[in-house]
């Protein structure tokens, strides 16, 4: 879109000071290509809080912290769907059947939960891997988009979210609506109770999460930092998983560069690399 054509005067020094900010409060690093993508999204926030320019916004910014996280709501991608990458599911169940029985659930991390499908769909795996609706897992489920969380927590989706499902699946873990709510399914119950929904920065320096986990899910995260960032976060998350513990990447994510932390033990599913005394 040419500047003349746009509602708000946007220049390349907004770009960077958006560019600067995020990364500062998430760690997310903007490519060049997201210029557009950064004010069509942002001039929706300056339209609802009646703002004239990018100025004011950054202005603004300063002076209400609240605002800090619809900005970053705001400049988030929030791709996904059920069961994306199934493969990982498929590993996921065989690796719970082997599963030792030891005191206390399998404990599995979601760390980019988005509107929920992802962590819906561990439940469900869970679930049939252990032939029972009450399978001794727990989930967490984090983002850093209050947004998305409530979506994930309301577990409502449109019926078209499900289309590519079993009919076995759909009748088994979703309720269809009735009334108002044709058109749309809600999980079920059982589901919901398996997971705790979490607002988590992964550049906190702590994390609501004790070690000793079962199986992290970090899909499609680590393409939005830089390599620092990644390491970073990976060295955190590994010293989060039990030796046997499992790592599921996205399909377009690799640590060729880190192999001293975890290794590749399947299509983009990883184990830790060393075992640690400190890790049980």
């Amino acid at each position: 879109m040419a500047d003349e054509e746009r509602e708000f005067d946007y220049r390349i020094g907004d770009f960077q000071q958006v560019r600067r900010l995020l990364y500062e409060r998430s760690g997310i690093s903007l490519s060049d290509s997201k210029e557009q993508m950064v004010y069509s999204r942002l001039a929706r926030r300056l339209r609802a809080l009646g703002l004239n320019s990018f100025t004011a916004y950054f202005s603004h910014l300063k002076q209400y912290d609240e605002e800090w996280q619809e900005f970053v709501n705001a400049l988030t991608t929030n791709l996904t769907s059920f069961f994306r990458e199934s493969h990982h599911f498929v590993s996921l169940a065989e690796h719970l059947k082997k599963h030792p029985r030891r005191n206390g659930p399998v404990r599995i991390w979601c760390s980019a939960a988005s509107t929920g499908e992802e962590p819906y769909s561990l439940a469900i795996t869970a679930m049939e891997a252990f032939a029972s609706l009450h399978p001794p897992v727990q989930i967490i489920a984090s983002d850093i988009d209050t947004g998305v969380l409530q979506t994930a927590a309301q577990g409502i989706y449109p019926l078209s979210r499900i289309d590519q499902m079993s009919n076995e699946r759909k009748k088994r873990f979703f309720l269809r609506g009735k009334g108002s709510q044709e058109g749309m399914v809600r999980v079920r119950d059982e589901l919901r109770e398996l997971i705790e929904f979490q607002q988590i920065n992964l550049l906190d320096p702590r994390w609501p999460i004790e070690p000793g986990l079962d199986v992290i899910f970090c899909r499609n995260v680590m393409i939005y930092f830089d390599k620092p960032t990644q390491q970073h976060l990976l060295e955190r998350m590994v010293k989060l998983l039990r030796n046997d513990g499992l790592f599921f990447a996205g399909h377009s994510e690799s640590f060729v560069h880190a192999t001293h932390l975890v290794r590749l033990i399947g299509r983009t599913v990883y184990r830790p690399a060393n075992p640690s005394s400190g890790r049980p």
